[in-house]
């Protein structure tokens, strides 16, 4: 029974450290950018874009759809940095271990 109170102690301790790392991470950001950094896109570590910036020679009335292209580019680029910078976190709380559902 001393063992079960003691994994449940490391349970909820865990899960603490947890909800911290993901609060954290709430605000750190990483930026994404596409076009040599015409379009750049910020998103925070929950997934979240926080900011698109489009540098004015990046709008072309006669190309909408390669401005399209770059703000598509700078987001996926945001986001792979963003889950990459989540999985660095949560893999230090859980010792490397992938654990389905947290990131």
């Amino acid at each position: 029974m001393n063992n079960m109170n003691q994994m449940m102690k490391q349970v909820k301790k865990m899960q603490e450290q947890m909800l911290k790392a993901q609060e954290d991470l709430a605000n750190r950001t990483v930026e994404g950018t596409s076009g040599g950094g015409v379009v750049s896109v910020t998103v925070n570590g929950q997934k979240k874009v926080t900011a698109v910036v489009i540098k004015p020679e990046a709008v072309d009335p006669d190309d909408v759809e390669m401005l399209q292209d770059l703000v598509l580019s700078a987001v996926n680029d945001a986001m792979t940095k963003a889950e990459e910078m989540a999985g660095k976190e949560m893999s230090k709380l859980t010792g490397g271990m992938n654990i389905p559902g947290l990131f």
